[in-house]
């Protein structure tokens, strides 16, 4: 298990990570999406143990980073988003280097090297220049030198990067197959990344977490819209009191068929069946007085949420 409390990290008086935490349990794919300079590499630092965090703590396996860097470094694999390879090594050559960088035995490194381009299909370029490679192939060479070791978490910052469309399917297959034995962290800040590999994304946004959600139940949650003939403002209040609403928000100010309305966007709270959410809702609606024109469940997605959570 992989745990933040309160991470923060400034840069003199820049702050580049606010007060960020989160949980990642074993065997999750998770992404981390946000535009450039959201935070998502710093972040990434921190948990490899490359960055100290100006504030908060960081543990892995329960054991804290700051009192076991090089033992829980020894199990993570980190692709940094410009994998600093040696062009005029060979993909062997490079493995072998990084594999005595990872205190791995002279003894071990041929089968762990083997395994490696096994896993990452470089068997045909095994011998080749680095630099003849192209980038779809020096990513994967990135990739092998992460898994050498056989590690229980993988990190890796823009994996699909300056990649044609056939060599992002290649990568994206290759990440999912390396889930089977690992945690898996992934940032990048392009959405179609994180709908098809992850189970889970957090997005940054400035600095802070302003979402940490299952992808799956972003698909379920949407919001309700309800449209009311209701008096001012001050009715967000009232919305906001009634059981399983989490937030509101005023969308327009509409007229249908003619007669003055108001449309709200409400946001239920987690766990909360939609169905009879909005029964109940209809309900105190009528009760309050308020003529009810419509109520409709929004469809929502990453993008939308996305779109939504840029935009404040």
């Amino acid at each position: 298990m992989i745990k933040l409390e309160g991470i923060t990290r400034k840069y003199g008086d820049f702050t580049a990570v606010d007060d960020v935490s989160f949980t990642i349990s074993p065997g999750e794919i998770v992404g981390l999406l946000g535009h450039n300079g959201a935070g998502k590499t710093t972040i990434m630092k921190m948990i490899t143990g490359y960055l100290e965090p100006t504030g908060g703590r960081i543990s892995v396996g329960g054991r804290e980073i700051g009192g076991d860097r090089r033992g829980i470094q020894r199990e993570i694999g980190y692709l940094p988003e410009n994998c600093p390879v040696y062009p005029e090594m060979t993909v062997v050559d490079y493995l072998d280097y990084a594999a005595a960088l990872h205190g791995l035995s002279e003894h071990d490194r041929p089968a762990l090297i083997a395994a490696a381009i096994a896993r990452t299909e470089l068997r045909e370029k095994a011998l080749q220049p680095v630099a003849t490679l192209s980038r779809g192939y020096r990513q994967r060479t990135g990739v092998a030198q992460a898994i050498l070791h056989n590690p229980a978490i993988l990190i890796l910052d823009e994996p699909t990067n300056g990649l044609d469309p056939t060599q992002i399917q290649h990568m994206r297959t290759l990440i999912t197959q390396l889930a089977e034995k690992s945690t898996i962290i992934i940032s990048t800040h392009i959405l179609q990344e994180v709908q098809a590999i992850c189970d889970r994304v957090i997005i940054m946004k400035d600095g802070k977490k302003v979402l940490d959600s299952r992808l799956d139940a972003l698909q379920t949650e949407g919001r309700l819209l309800l449209s009311v003939e209701s008096g001012s403002q001050e009715d967000d209040a009232f919305l906001r009191s009634l059981p399983g609403v989490r937030a509101v928000s005023s969308v327009t100010a509409d007229r249908q068929q003619g007669m003055p309305g108001r449309t709200y966007a409400l946001t239920l709270a987690p766990g909360e069946a939609r169905h009879p959410a909005a029964a109940t809702i209809a309900s105190a609606v009528h009760d309050k007085g308020w003529r009810l024109y419509s109520m409709s469940f929004e469809s929502r997605n990453l993008e939308t949420v996305f779109a939504e959570l840029s935009a404040h």
